[in-house]
């Protein structure tokens, strides 16, 4: 999915729409607590300034249910903006309308201009699918996007984290400009590289980590990537549901009973096509699900009352040793509840794992979400080749869905 970047194009003199991911997190007093997604965007957006061009950023911010919430102001996000590039950066209370309309016009080359949060509109996040069973919804969607649409002569998506999604920004907007330049940012360039090649083009042995609460949220994962890598690590909550499919018994673990038969069929899929599941072998279990509550470690079954919280020390050198020879890690999920200290050691001895294998020469790249913030909490960001910067975007892309809104994006 080779796509014509911002760098492909002439943008001088011109307007660029683009949409962002400054979906950040705010405290009760509006202030930004990770400008991450921010600093993520920089090298576009200074690209785009450096070139002639003025820009006008769109991006959603938290769930406001279709209405202005002051809570979900994009104004801190400009504010900020403003700091890191060492200059002014304007903000309108709207991101349609006649006063944005004007405000885009004026805009001379160089200039930035920020759009209040487009979930203020409950357009924005109108499904495709009902558009295209009601009229009515139709037509707001389109008429929405093509306020928002005829203030550029450029589109550039720079926002992985919601290419999965359907939304009128990240769709109907780019739709709404189809006789324009519409391409993507260095961001979605970089994640494209590295998501698209890490599993289309491995290096092998290929090695998959797969943790998280939820079998339900990773079969089709699963399902993909077994057919690619040579071994699948699997720990966390969703590993119980994987162990009451053989048989064991599993206390008081998280389990999701409609899934044991998917989760036994993916291991028997797996043995057929040579494609080796690991489970862990020693379990932490704790009495209950709290910080300082009383925990051990148990082999095979876990008796009642007790629940698995991480992966034992057993699990985790199974999991380095199998690392250590990987010439490509893909990592998805935590291996048991990382946030608290009593229950972090397995999550942290894979990520260690992962750094070492990485220092060797192999590919890791770090599917976003928990295992994201696992690795970031851990001082080890800049040890791993890539940290995605989409969680749900990055866990379909491994599912091996297509997400429209890059594909209407122009080819090299």
């Amino acid at each position: 999915m080779a796509k014509k970047t911002v760098a492909d194009i002439n943008v001088k003199g011109k307007k660029v729409l683009m949409r962002v991911d400054f979906n950040v997190p705010l405290d009760k007093a509006q202030n930004i607590t990770n400008d991450n997604r921010i600093v993520q965007a920089l090298p576009t957006i200074k690209h785009v300034l450096d070139k002639g061009a003025s820009l006008i950023l769109m991006s959603h911010l938290g769930r406001p249910e279709g209405a202005p919430d002051p809570k979900y102001s994009m104004a801190p996000v400009a504010k900020r903006l403003g700091e890191l590039l060492k200059k002014p950066v304007q903000f309108v209370n709207d991101c349609v309308g006649p006063e944005v309309k004007a405000k885009a016009a004026a805009l001379k080359p160089g200039d930035v201009l920020v759009l209040e949060n487009v979930r203020f509109h409950a357009e924005e996040v109108i499904k495709d699918k009902a558009a295209k069973e009601d009229p009515a919804l139709r037509k707001a969607k389109d008429d929405f996007a093509k306020q928002i649409a005829d203030l550029a002569d450029i589109y550039v998506d720079d926002a992985f984290g919601t290419a999965h999604r359907d939304n009128a920004s990240m769709y109907t907007v780019p739709c709404m400009m189809k006789d324009k330049p519409r391409v993507s940012g260095f961001l979605i360039e970089k994640e494209l590289k590295f998501l698209g090649d890490t599993v289309e083009h491995p290096e092998k042995p290929f090695v998959a980590i797969l943790g998280g609460a939820k079998v339900s949220d990773k079969l089709k994962v699963i399902e993909n990537l077994m057919k690619k890598v040579d071994t699948i690590l699997i720990g966390g909550g969703m590993a119980y549901t994987f162990f009451k499919a053989q048989g064991k018994t599993i206390g008081d673990s998280l389990c999701e009973d409609d899934f044991v038969q998917s989760a036994l069929g993916l291991l028997d899929q797996a043995k057929k096509i040579g494609c080796k599941i690991l489970l862990p072998v020693d379990t932490v279990v704790g009495k209950e699900f709290k910080a300082d509550t009383q925990s051990k470690v148990v082999e095979g079954n876990i008796e009642s009352g007790w629940q698995g919280l991480d992966i034992g020390p057993k699990t985790r050198k199974l999991f380095a040793d199998t690392l250590k020879g990987a010439k490509t890690i893909i990592w998805n999920g935590p291996m048991g509840v990382f946030e608290m200290e009593q229950f972090a050691a397995g999550t942290k001895a894979v990520a260690q794992a992962v750094v070492d294998a990485t220092s060797k020469g192999a590919r890791s790249v770090i599917g976003g979400g928990d295992s994201a913030s696992a690795i970031m909490q851990m001082g080890m960001a800049d040890k791993v080749s890539h940290i995605s910067t989409g969680g749900g975007a990055s866990l379909e892309f491994l599912e091996g869905k297509k997400f429209k809104c890059l594909d209407i994006l122009e080819e090299k």
